[in-house]
């Protein structure tokens, strides 16, 4: 009878279909939770996949506020009542990124075909949550560095535009961050007496913190340069105006070497409020150093600063710099302030750029390709032998 015929193969051919149904079901759901890069957008996918298509009651994904449908309120459930099933969603290194909670209709159990189905969609609604947060995390590093490109901009826009054309003199700076930004400061700013007032310095620490604390220091320098203060004042007056901008100012505290030049009269007067020593190496070839005379400003309130004179005639040469050029490394070995100094003293050319240039080179060479681990900041002054002027 027809009724009695069995058909070789039938059953497999169904479990077949069904198997080929429940792979295009999962396609299609892998589709819609890959079709976004917004991590909330990924998460409701799954939760309408699995309301809809499998006609649970509802789904949740605990911690983050989405659910769809009904899900049973944790804290509400009966000790003794079924547990609902739990599905891990974890990266591609094994952390947990998220937990997917699924509410079977009437409490019942999963189906075998329902759980591998959500197990599935879980594999591939892991694989779209991480490239989410990892398309977010890019967004957001591209937001940075918009930002920090624009403070970069803008902290070069601060440093001298255009420098001082003095008869019978060359000058020239250089100043390279380690980060997109520094805490490494210089400026030169004309006086009124026909003087300028030349400033080095240094704020603790380095990147973006040490660059906003340096565009404060700049402002109120260039605030007092314009009131012709003598030079210990300045710098005593910088300390206490430091001090008074707060605990996280004093921690950022700023060591600093001032210089004012009287380019007709050939000489110079310098204060160095902790900072490293400047060198003043004479036509005859013996060199002066410009020491500390007080600590860094803003580490210490009631600090009360000094300075010196020194001639400054033809041949003469100056250097301030701050200490990213003496703590460079080739392995254990620091190039410190002696190489510098004696580096600088082999420099017998009268044009400024010209010895931070060689400078530079000594510098890179020594290091051997490592990488910079501070802010660089250097200033040279040259006086030229008559006939041998060279422009700034």
């Amino acid at each position: 009878m027809a009724a009695g015929i069995h058909l070789p193969g039938s059953n497999e051919t169904i479990d077949l279909q069904q198997q080929v149904a429940r792979l295009q079901a999962l396609l299609e759901a892998s589709r819609q939770v890959h079709s976004t890069i917004r991590e909330e957008a990924v998460l409701g996918a799954v939760l309408r996949i699995v309301v809809r298509e499998l006609e649970m009651a509802g789904a949740a994904f605990p911690g983050t506020g989405l659910s769809y449908g009904e899900v049973p309120d944790p804290a509400e459930q009966a000790e003794d009542g079924p547990v609902l099933p739990l599905y891990l969603l974890q990266d591609r290194e094994g952390k947990r990124m998220a937990e997917l909670v699924v509410a079977p209709p009437d409490g019942r159990e999963l189906t075998l075909y329902e759980s591998d189905f959500i197990e599935g969609l879980v594999l591939q609604a892991a694989v779209a949550l991480e490239n989410a947060r990892n398309h977010e995390r890019n967004m957001q590093w591209a937001r940075v560095q918009q930002d920090l490109d624009a403070a970069r901009n803008i902290q070069r826009s601060l440093l001298p535009q255009s420098l001082p054309e003095i008869s019978g003199y060359s000058v020239a700076f250089r100043s390279v961050t380690c980060y997109e930004v520094g805490g490494d400061y210089l400026d030169i700013v004309e006086q009124p007496d026909g003087s300028l007032l030349l400033a080095v310095a240094d704020v603790a620490g380095k990147g973006l913190a040490s660059a906003m604390m340096s565009t404060s220091f700049r402002a109120a320098f260039r605030a007092m340069a314009i009131t012709g203060l003598p030079l210990d004042e300045l710098a005593t007056r910088m300390n206490e105006h430091h001090w008074r901008e707060g605990e996280e100012a004093r921690r950022r505290y700023v060591t600093a070497i001032f210089m004012r030049l009287y380019p007709d009269q050939g000489k110079i007067e310098v204060a160095n409020a902790g900072h490293n020593p400047g060198f003043l190496v004479m036509p005859d070839g013996t060199m002066r150093q410009f020491e500390s005379a007080g600590t860094p400003l803003g580490l210490l309130p009631g600090m009360h600063y000094t300075s010196e004179e020194a001639e400054f005639t033809p041949g003469a040469r100056l250097l301030f710099y701050t200490d990213g050029l003496t703590e460079v490394f080739r392995g254990e070995e620091e190039f410190g302030s002696e190489r510098l100094m004696d580096e600088f003293s082999k420099c017998p050319n009268e044009q400024a750029d010209v010895i931070l240039d060689s400078l530079w080179t000594k510098i890179e060479d020594f290091a051997e390709g490592g990488p910079q681990s501070d802010d660089m900041t250097a200033l040279a002054l040259c006086r030229c032998v008559r006939g041998t002027e060279t422009p700034a």
